[in-house]
């Protein structure tokens, strides 16, 4: 067993936005008061939301050694998984046998991904450019003449599916050659979840690029090529099917399981019905899953966690700014919505960026410390 210092210490399981988010939240918020430590089975951080071009020849994402971050910030970095928890004893173990006690645990676990149709190329944005490469090669010598980009009923962060459609779209077009892209989506119209006035222009983005919608689609595929969509048992076939894959949480043993095995939060981060464990990103049963979203709810969760080491910190609930990328081949868009009486999105679209970095995920801590270290790399 690892002991413990006297001073506060939290440990954190994950090592993707929330988790890093966290941890320079509480260096900021705590300084000496909090040592962390994080949990991560990578070596690496990898800034997935670009991933989705590296199929068009466009540069690798930007990948960060967790080794360098985690020193920069004065945190311990064990390599490992993350396996349990006993939170009446106030322990963390790992897949490969520590158990590390904690005075507060932070879950940044992410969803789990499934292949949702078997029947069709699933994203997965650890090797999206191993998947779709060839596709995309196949479009450009005219191979493939239709495709259908398809989102599950239980669908992830919704944006790329848009971005590959339009993407593909666009090469189609400088390529000069005619393929018919179609998207299925359960949403009631493209990217509803930033409300009406940023859906209606990306509504009239795909149709100017000639992406065709469907919307209030719930998609089987039976077989290699054929959609089945519901209501209605309507019929499409086409050359290929790419689709996104469904998202289920990591139903942690030890804590109460939520829906589908998503880990039930409070709105300041805290794991419903456990002292001293709190939770943030895809893995919790906050329904939109996305960077920015993980990034807010660490926030949360590091102001929580360094009132309780003793900071002089207020504390305040998660309070949703979704704002977003949307890559289009060309030039891309800004996406922006916040919550409005608690009812709804009040949302815009803009060509110019309304945040500081103009990043992908925006996060209020790791955004200006990734900028700083392209900086770095750019005047070496």
């Amino acid at each position: 067993m690892i002991d413990a210092r006297p001073e506060f210490h939290l440990v954190i399981a994950g090592g993707g936005v929330a988790a890093l988010e966290a941890t320079l939240a509480l260096r900021e918020l705590a300084g000496d008061r909090v040592r962390v430590t994080l949990i991560a089975p990578r070596d690496e951080f990898v800034y997935r939301p670009m991933t989705v071009q590296e199929p068009f020849a466009f540069p690798r994402a930007a990948r960060y050694s967790l080794a360098e971050i985690a020193s920069d910030v004065g945190a311990e970095l064990i390599q490992d998984a993350f396996g349990w928890v006993d939170p009446a004893n106030r322990v963390a173990h790992t897949r490969q046998g520590l158990a590390i006690p904690y005075d507060a645990l932070l879950l940044a676990l992410g969803g789990r991904p499934l292949d949702r149709y078997p029947h069709a190329l699933t994203v997965d944005d650890n090797r999206i450019d191993e998947l779709l490469h060839g596709l995309v090669q196949d479009v450009e010598g005219g191979y493939v003449k239709s495709i259908a980009f398809v989102m599950p009923p239980r669908m992830a962060w919704p944006l790329p599916i848009y971005e590959l459609a339009l993407m593909m779209a666009r090469r189609a077009y400088d390529a000069n050659v005619e393929v018919a892209i179609t998207v299925a989506t359960p949403e009631d119209t493209p990217l509803a979840i930033f409300g009406t006035g940023a859906s209606e222009a990306i509504t009239t983005l795909l149709s100017d690029a000639g992406v065709q919608t469907i919307p209030n689609a719930y998609v089987e595929i039976p077989q290699a090529g054929h959609l089945v969509i519901g209501p209605g048992h309507r019929t499409l076939d086409v050359d290929r099917i790419v689709a996104l894959p469904e998202l289920i949480g990591p139903a942690i043993r030890g804590l109460p399981g939520g829906e589908n095995g998503f880990i039930p939060v409070r709105p300041d981060s805290a794991v419903r019905g456990v002292d001293r464990v709190y939770a943030a990103g895809d893995a919790t049963d906050f329904p939109i899953k996305h960077g920015g979203i993980a990034a807010q709810q660490a926030d949360a969760a590091a102001r929580a966690i360094a009132a309780l080491a003793g900071a002089d910190v207020e504390v305040k609930p998660f309070h949703p700014i979704i704002r977003g990328i949307l890559l289009t081949g060309e030039r891309p868009r800004y996406l922006t919505a916040q919550l409005v009486g608690g009812t709804g999105f009040s949302s815009q679209i803009t060509d110019e960026p309304t945040w500081s970095p103009p990043m992908k995920i925006a996060a209020e801590y790791l955004s200006p410390y990734l900028d700083a270290r392209e900086a770095q790399a750019v005047a070496r």
